[in-house]
Protein backbone atom coordinates (compact mmCIF):
# COMPACT_ATOMS: atom_id res chain seq x y z
CA UNK A 1 0.00 0.00 0.00
CA UNK A 2 1.54 3.43 -1.40
CA UNK A 3 1.58 6.09 1.65
CA UNK A 4 1.41 9.08 -0.86
CA UNK A 5 -1.53 10.06 -2.97
CA UNK A 6 0.53 12.08 -5.47
CA UNK A 7 4.13 12.14 -5.65
CA UNK A 8 7.06 14.63 -7.56
CA UNK A 9 9.93 12.69 -8.31
CA UNK A 10 13.29 14.52 -8.85
CA UNK A 11 15.69 12.65 -11.37
CA UNK A 12 19.03 13.53 -12.03
CA UNK A 13 20.40 13.63 -15.20
CA UNK A 14 23.26 11.75 -13.87
CA UNK A 15 20.83 8.72 -13.28
CA UNK A 16 19.89 8.76 -17.12
CA UNK A 17 23.51 7.47 -17.73
CA UNK A 18 24.14 4.88 -15.32
CA UNK A 19 27.66 4.09 -14.33
CA UNK A 20 28.87 5.95 -18.12
CA UNK A 21 28.44 9.20 -16.89
CA UNK A 22 27.67 10.82 -19.84
CA UNK A 23 24.55 10.13 -22.10
CA UNK A 24 21.78 8.57 -22.19
CA UNK A 25 21.76 4.56 -21.11
CA UNK A 26 18.70 2.81 -22.21
CA UNK A 27 18.97 0.05 -19.61
CA UNK A 28 18.88 2.18 -16.74
CA UNK A 29 16.23 4.19 -18.46
CA UNK A 30 14.16 1.07 -18.83
CA UNK A 31 14.56 0.19 -15.06
CA UNK A 32 13.49 3.19 -13.66
CA UNK A 33 10.55 3.53 -15.90
CA UNK A 34 9.41 0.15 -14.67
CA UNK A 35 9.64 1.72 -11.19
CA UNK A 36 7.77 3.81 -12.23
CA UNK A 37 5.11 2.13 -13.58
CA UNK A 38 4.87 -0.24 -10.22
CA UNK A 39 4.35 3.28 -8.73
CA UNK A 40 1.63 3.81 -10.95
CA UNK A 41 0.03 0.60 -10.42
CA UNK A 42 0.02 1.22 -6.84
CA UNK A 43 -2.61 4.00 -7.43
CA UNK A 44 -0.15 6.55 -7.26
CA UNK A 45 -0.41 10.01 -9.29
CA UNK A 46 3.11 10.46 -10.23
CA UNK A 47 5.51 13.47 -11.93
CA UNK A 48 9.11 13.61 -12.69
CA UNK A 49 10.99 16.17 -13.05
CA UNK A 50 14.49 15.53 -15.15
CA UNK A 51 17.71 17.27 -15.00
CA UNK A 52 20.07 17.46 -17.96
CA UNK A 53 23.74 17.03 -16.00
CA UNK A 54 24.55 14.24 -18.23
CA UNK A 55 24.16 15.90 -21.45
CA UNK A 56 25.34 19.39 -20.30
CA UNK A 57 25.89 21.86 -17.14
CA UNK A 58 24.84 25.33 -17.66
CA UNK A 59 27.26 26.28 -14.83
CA UNK A 60 30.44 24.07 -16.83
CA UNK A 61 29.36 26.19 -19.82
CA UNK A 62 29.36 29.29 -18.38
CA UNK A 63 32.48 29.14 -16.63
CA UNK A 64 34.20 28.37 -19.89
CA UNK A 65 33.33 31.70 -21.25
CA UNK A 66 29.92 31.46 -22.15
CA UNK A 67 27.03 33.57 -21.45
CA UNK A 68 25.32 31.61 -18.13
CA UNK A 69 21.48 32.43 -20.00
CA UNK A 70 23.12 30.75 -22.45
CA UNK A 71 24.22 27.90 -21.27
CA UNK A 72 21.09 27.39 -19.36
CA UNK A 73 18.77 27.15 -22.07
CA UNK A 74 20.95 24.20 -23.57
CA UNK A 75 20.75 22.37 -20.56
CA UNK A 76 17.03 23.14 -20.64
CA UNK A 77 17.13 21.33 -23.55
CA UNK A 78 19.04 18.18 -22.49
CA UNK A 79 16.45 17.96 -20.18
CA UNK A 80 13.94 17.39 -22.74
CA UNK A 81 16.12 14.86 -24.25
CA UNK A 82 15.90 13.40 -21.24
CA UNK A 83 12.26 13.47 -20.36
CA UNK A 84 11.61 11.68 -24.61
CA UNK A 85 13.77 8.84 -23.77
CA UNK A 86 11.78 8.02 -20.30
CA UNK A 87 8.54 8.48 -21.76
CA UNK A 88 9.23 6.20 -24.63
CA UNK A 89 10.09 3.46 -22.12
CA UNK A 90 7.09 4.48 -20.50
CA UNK A 91 4.72 3.95 -23.09
CA UNK A 92 6.88 0.65 -24.28
CA UNK A 93 5.21 -0.98 -20.97
CA UNK A 94 2.11 0.21 -21.96
CA UNK A 95 2.27 3.27 -19.53
CA UNK A 96 0.39 6.25 -20.59
CA UNK A 97 2.92 9.34 -20.34
CA UNK A 98 2.99 13.19 -20.96
CA UNK A 99 6.29 15.64 -21.31
CA UNK A 100 5.07 18.98 -20.98
CA UNK A 101 8.13 21.53 -20.79
CA UNK A 102 8.48 24.87 -19.76
CA UNK A 103 9.59 26.31 -23.17
CA UNK A 104 7.04 26.07 -25.75
CA UNK A 105 7.87 23.45 -28.51
CA UNK A 106 4.51 21.96 -29.47
CA UNK A 107 6.37 19.39 -31.76
CA UNK A 108 7.59 17.34 -29.03
CA UNK A 109 6.04 18.27 -26.29
CA UNK A 110 2.86 19.79 -24.49
CA UNK A 111 3.50 23.69 -23.17
CA UNK A 112 3.25 23.34 -19.34
CA UNK A 113 0.19 24.46 -18.09
CA UNK A 114 -0.80 23.57 -14.33
CA UNK A 115 -4.69 22.27 -14.35
CA UNK A 116 -3.87 20.69 -17.56
CA UNK A 117 -0.86 18.73 -15.88
CA UNK A 118 -2.94 17.53 -12.56
CA UNK A 119 -5.75 16.53 -15.09
CA UNK A 120 -3.34 13.98 -16.70
CA UNK A 121 -2.13 12.76 -13.48
CA UNK A 122 -5.88 12.36 -12.37
CA UNK A 123 -6.36 9.83 -15.66
CA UNK A 124 -3.40 7.66 -14.46
CA UNK A 125 -0.89 9.30 -16.41
CA UNK A 126 3.18 9.76 -15.68
CA UNK A 127 3.59 13.32 -16.43
CA UNK A 128 7.28 14.16 -17.04
CA UNK A 129 7.89 18.17 -16.96
CA UNK A 130 11.06 19.29 -18.88
CA UNK A 131 13.12 22.20 -19.69
CA UNK A 132 13.05 23.37 -15.79
CA UNK A 133 11.38 26.29 -15.38
CA UNK A 134 11.65 28.18 -18.44
CA UNK A 135 14.07 30.60 -17.30
CA UNK A 136 18.01 30.48 -16.71
CA UNK A 137 19.53 30.55 -12.97
CA UNK A 138 17.69 28.14 -11.45
CA UNK A 139 17.99 24.87 -10.80
CA UNK A 140 16.28 21.56 -11.82
CA UNK A 141 15.83 21.17 -7.80
CA UNK A 142 13.86 23.87 -7.50
CA UNK A 143 12.04 23.48 -10.41
CA UNK A 144 10.75 20.26 -8.56
CA UNK A 145 10.19 22.11 -5.41
CA UNK A 146 7.82 24.16 -7.85
CA UNK A 147 6.48 22.00 -9.69
CA UNK A 148 5.25 19.66 -6.01
CA UNK A 149 4.04 23.18 -4.80
CA UNK A 150 1.91 24.03 -8.00
CA UNK A 151 0.09 20.40 -8.10
CA UNK A 152 0.04 20.12 -4.61
CA UNK A 153 2.24 16.95 -4.17
CA UNK A 154 2.15 15.07 -0.44
CA UNK A 155 6.29 14.54 -1.12
CA UNK A 156 9.26 15.37 -3.19
CA UNK A 157 10.96 12.12 -3.72
CA UNK A 158 15.10 13.20 -4.61
CA UNK A 159 17.05 10.45 -6.25
CA UNK A 160 20.85 10.47 -5.94
CA UNK A 161 23.78 8.45 -5.74
CA UNK A 162 24.66 8.61 -2.00
CA UNK A 163 21.62 6.99 0.10
CA UNK A 164 20.89 9.68 1.98
CA UNK A 165 21.91 13.11 3.84
CA UNK A 166 25.18 13.05 5.46
CA UNK A 167 26.82 15.72 7.69
CA UNK A 168 29.58 15.58 5.40
CA UNK A 169 30.94 14.37 2.14
CA UNK A 170 31.23 10.34 2.46
CA UNK A 171 33.34 10.27 -0.22
CA UNK A 172 35.94 12.58 1.53
CA UNK A 173 35.03 11.41 4.86
CA UNK A 174 34.66 7.95 5.39
CA UNK A 175 33.01 8.22 8.81
CA UNK A 176 30.59 10.88 7.74
CA UNK A 177 27.14 10.07 9.14
CA UNK A 178 23.79 9.55 7.65
CA UNK A 179 20.60 11.55 9.04
CA UNK A 180 17.45 9.48 9.02
CA UNK A 181 15.59 12.50 9.42
CA UNK A 182 16.57 16.31 9.34
CA UNK A 183 14.51 19.15 9.11
CA UNK A 184 14.31 21.90 6.70
CA UNK A 185 16.17 24.54 8.29
CA UNK A 186 18.77 22.14 9.67
CA UNK A 187 20.00 21.24 6.60
CA UNK A 188 19.92 24.96 5.47
CA UNK A 189 21.88 26.18 8.43
CA UNK A 190 24.14 23.40 8.18
CA UNK A 191 25.05 24.12 4.33
CA UNK A 192 24.07 20.58 3.86
CA UNK A 193 24.55 20.08 -0.38
CA UNK A 194 21.45 17.90 -1.25
CA UNK A 195 19.80 20.40 -3.11
CA UNK A 196 20.13 24.14 -3.40
CA UNK A 197 18.34 26.68 -0.76
CA UNK A 198 15.46 27.83 -3.00
CA UNK A 199 14.46 24.19 -3.46
CA UNK A 200 14.39 23.52 -0.02
CA UNK A 201 12.88 26.83 0.96
CA UNK A 202 10.45 26.39 -1.25
CA UNK A 203 9.32 22.70 0.32
CA UNK A 204 9.62 24.34 3.66
CA UNK A 205 7.27 27.05 3.06
CA UNK A 206 5.18 24.45 1.42
CA UNK A 207 5.29 21.96 4.27
CA UNK A 208 6.54 19.40 1.13
CA UNK A 209 8.98 16.86 2.90
CA UNK A 210 11.20 15.59 1.17
CA UNK A 211 12.74 12.04 0.74
CA UNK A 212 16.55 11.34 -0.27
CA UNK A 213 17.37 8.25 -1.80
CA UNK A 214 20.18 6.25 -3.76
CA UNK A 215 18.44 5.30 -7.20
CA UNK A 216 21.26 2.59 -7.93
CA UNK A 217 19.19 0.58 -5.80
CA UNK A 218 16.49 -1.17 -7.27
CA UNK A 219 13.33 -1.09 -5.95
CA UNK A 220 13.90 2.11 -4.32
CA UNK A 221 11.64 4.62 -5.39
CA UNK A 222 8.92 2.26 -4.64
CA UNK A 223 10.10 1.60 -0.93
CA UNK A 224 9.85 5.43 -0.58
CA UNK A 225 6.40 5.96 -2.45
CA UNK A 226 5.25 2.96 0.43
CA UNK A 227 6.74 5.19 3.15
CA UNK A 228 9.37 2.76 4.56
CA UNK A 229 12.74 4.05 6.12
CA UNK A 230 14.99 4.44 3.14
CA UNK A 231 17.21 7.45 2.81
CA UNK A 232 16.38 10.61 4.55
CA UNK A 233 13.58 12.47 5.44
CA UNK A 234 13.32 16.39 5.13
CA UNK A 235 10.40 17.74 6.84
CA UNK A 236 9.66 20.72 9.58
CA UNK A 237 9.56 20.38 12.99
CA UNK A 238 7.16 17.97 14.75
Amino acid sequence: MARYRRVVLKLSGEAMAGGTGFGIDPQVVVRIARELREIRDLGVECAVVVGGGNLWRGVSGSMRGMDRATADYIGMLGTVMNALALQDALEKLDTETRVMTAIEMRAVAETYIRRRAIRHLEKGRVVIFAAGNGNPFFTTDTTAALRAAEIEADVMLKATQEDGVYDADPSLVPKAARFEEITYLEVLSRGLKVMDTTAISLCMDNHIPIVVFNIATVGNMVRAVRGDAIGTMIRGER
